[in-house]
């Protein structure tokens, strides 16, 4: 293979995945990154067998095992009761594989560390990219001031805002807001917690055990955008604090200034492609979803590995290469953020209470079996083959 050259923008979860499958398959590949240290920011996630399958295809499959615990999750009232539970040996039945909940920053090191450590360049701010017939160029700056680099393939993995999607999709309509706002934290826990969900009126409560005693939490309530409190985890301990246990206690052992607070926002409008010339978008930058599935990182690993296979020949036959990658990364990624806006709207977000007794009346009576083959309808991928 001939040194083919691509250039990832973004060393998220997504862009480096990307790098990393490229690098296998025989590309040099640089990441450019804005941020002065290479770091994911946020809390914890869980990620399911789709995600684990594409981390196999990475050759990191055991490693990120190791580092996280095994969650297979269920959905509570805000009471405690259970409205329904996920059996982890009937999902590794169905599966393959059970969902594990792992420290972003853990998975973050693991991907980046498989990776030459000349491929990262920190303090990277992009400025222009542009996609010619056989080469594409990007423009950044950096400490040594304005640079250019040219490439076969741009990757624009630099999410939710991506300024690669804004630039070759200008006409674009931007992110909206989701109706949600979100908080979330990655804590010491010495006890024990399942991996749930908890449900009340328009709200939303999520633990998560990541193993060696850490805990992840989230909490989501429908809210106006850009809203703040000046003491945000007194706001939620007011917001969940009557809530069943061992919601108030992970509260009470939350510091302040460990909890992050975010609006949630999606691409409403889906992308007509991920492709243009010799450029493709992947992760949030291609398909922006609300997290009320669990998929916005595993669907970016799926759009890595897909993209890492279909370039597998190099720079050769390129176009078609990327022509195969929108086909078979654009259905499933739309449907699956389209499928998570739905699943806000029937969870998180539900306010009327006939409507939640129904929900939950027959969320009940759905056996565990039936549960998991909804599930399944997401997290059951896996990778090209070869």
């Amino acid at each position: 293979m001939a040194d083919a050259h691509a250039v990832v923008v973004g060393a998220g979860i997504g862009g480096l995945s990307a790098a990393l499958a490229l690098h296998r398959h025989g590309w040099r590949v640089t990441v450019l990154e804005r941020a002065a240290e290479p770091r994911e920011v946020g809390a914890g996630l869980t990620l399911m067998a789709n995600a684990l399958r594409g981390l196999d295809a990475l050759g990191l499959g055991p490693a990120v095992r190791r580092g996280g615990t095994e969650a297979p999750g269920g959905i509570r009232d805000r009471h405690g009761r259970w409205l329904s539970r996920v059996d982890g040996a009937e999902m590794i039945r169905q599966l393959g594989t059970t969902a594990l909940g792992v420290h972003r920053t853990t998975l973050h090191r693991t991907l980046r560390e498989a990776l030459p450590a000349s491929a990262l360049r920190t303090s990277a701010e992009v400025e222009h990219v542009e996609s010619g017939p056989d080469r594409a160029e990007v423009r950044f700056r950096g400490p040594a001031g304005s640079q250019t680099l040219t490439a076969d393939l741009v990757v624009g993995a630099d999410g939710l805002r991506s300024q690669v999607r804004a630039q070759l999709w200008p006409r674009h309509p931007a992110p909206e807001y989701a109706g949600s706002t979100a908080w979330r934290a990655a804590i010491a826990f010495p006890e024990p917690v399942p991996a749930a969900i908890s449900w009340g009126p328009g709200a939303e409560f999520g633990m998560v055990p990541l193993g060696d005693g850490q805990v992840y939490w989230y909490g989501a309530v429908n809210a106006s955008p850009g809203g703040h409190a000046p003491d945000e985890l007194a706001a939620l301990r007011e917001r969940f604090g009557d809530w069943h246990a061992p919601i108030p206690a992970l509260l009470a052992a939350t510091p302040s200034g460990v909890v992050l607070r975010n609006d949630i926002h999606h691409l409403a409008v889906p992308l007509p492609s991920y492709v243009r010339g010799r450029v493709a978008l992947l992760g949030d930058a291609a398909h922006a979803m609300t997290p009320n599935l669990g998929q916005g990182a595993g669907q970016a690993i799926e759009d890595a590995v897909v993209l890492g296979a279909v370039c597998a020949g190099g720079a050769d036959g390129l176009p078609a290469a990327l022509a195969a990658y929108d086909e078979q990364r654009r259905p499933r990624s739309q449907a699956i953020a389209r499928a998570a806006l739905r699943a806000g709207r029937y969870g998180q977000q539900l306010r009327n209470p006939l409507a939640i007794a129904v929900r939950d009346s027959a969320l009940r009576l759905t056996p565990g079996r039936a549960a998991l083959r909804g599930m399944a309808r997401y997290a059951d991928w896996s990778p090209p083959a070869g």
